[in-house]
């Protein structure tokens, strides 16, 4: 199996997942936030839903320099805004995936501020890190947002308290 057939099929599975989360954001709650060092709920889920565009990033942009690049602190408006956004980035995600062989992936990738080198290494382990391992950690943070308001938590890898399987 190609590695970009590898990606493609675990960023569908986990994108369905974070769909089944994202569709239960109670977006009019969307500056709530459990504490005050805490991001708001909207933001949360906003920021999840733009996950997969790093996906390209790292695709497109061998370098890439948060002093140069734009970085987005958008909060969606409503629950169609944010699921457009998710799945927007999910199939160019998917399609910028699809142009890549398997040596693309060994290419390096650098994250820097400026000069200050803040990550380096294979596009693949970049992909991993920075697009699913990083879905996945805001997912769960998702989760206890929507527990501490009493919205039922879909189970992901299993059931859930609110969800058999």
């Amino acid at each position: 199996m190609a590695i970009k057939d590898a990606f493609i099929a675990e960023l569908k599975h986990e994108s369905g997942l974070t769909k089944k989360m994202l569709e239960r954001v109670p977006i009019e709650k969307a500056s709530w936030k459990p504490h005050e060092k805490s991001t708001t709920l909207g933001r949360l889920a906003t920021h999840i839903a733009e996950i997969p565009h790093w996906v390209s990033r790292i695709i497109t942009i061998d370098d890439f320099d948060f002093m140069v690049q734009e970085f987005s602190s958008h909060t969606a408006a409503s629950r169609e805004e944010l699921m457009t956004i998710f799945q927007d980035k999910l199939n160019k995600a998917i399609a910028d995936l699809e142009t890549m062989n398997d040596d693309d992936f060994d290419k390096k990738w650098v994250i820097r501020r400026g000069e200050q080198i803040i990550h380096e290494t294979p596009k693949k382990v970049a992909i991993r890190g920075w697009c699913l391992s990083h879905f996945i950690h805001h997912r769960g943070q998702l989760s206890v947002y929507l527990r501490l308001l009493d919205v039922p938590v879909p189970g992901m890898y299993g059931p859930s308290a609110d969800e058999k399987m």
